[in-house]
């Protein structure tokens, strides 16, 4: 298929009425559906840094950001990493210690990420 048809068939689709919702409701069901449709076909980009050490610089850029499924993607392909690595880091940033398993407490990982949001003014 060409861009031109796949565009004209794109708009078609979205030119469909769903449910009784407002034009603005209806663009943000449509960009939920494409942050969901790129989480789901996370295999089909680069993910050649995944299982790679972060540096802190990463995780204050991820961490400086909300932790939403849009940021957890758009992450996710700026960095080469899988999707669950960055909702991991937002994850391991707002747990408290108490409230994680202890065989986390002792992760490289787990302090590398509280020490950045320490830094950054994260309470977890």
């Amino acid at each position: 298929m060409k861009r031109k048809e796949f565009k004209e068939n794109l708009f078609l689709a979205l030119d469909n009425d769903i449910d009784d919702i407002s034009y603005d409701e209806k663009m943000m069901l449509v960009h939920s559906l494409l942050v969901d449709y790129e989480k789901e076909n996370e295999e089909k980009r680069d993910t050649s840094k995944k299982r790679a050490k972060w540096t802190d610089e990463e995780l204050k850029v991820i961490l400086s950001d909300a932790p939403t499924k849009e940021n957890c993607v758009k992450y996710a392909k700026i960095f080469k990493r899988g999707y669950g690595s960055i909702e991991q880091i937002y994850r391991w940033s707002l747990t408290a210690m108490k409230d994680m398993p202890d065989e986390r407490k002792e992760d490289s990982f787990v302090q590398q990420v509280k020490k950045v949001a320490k830094e950054l003014g994260i309470r977890g």
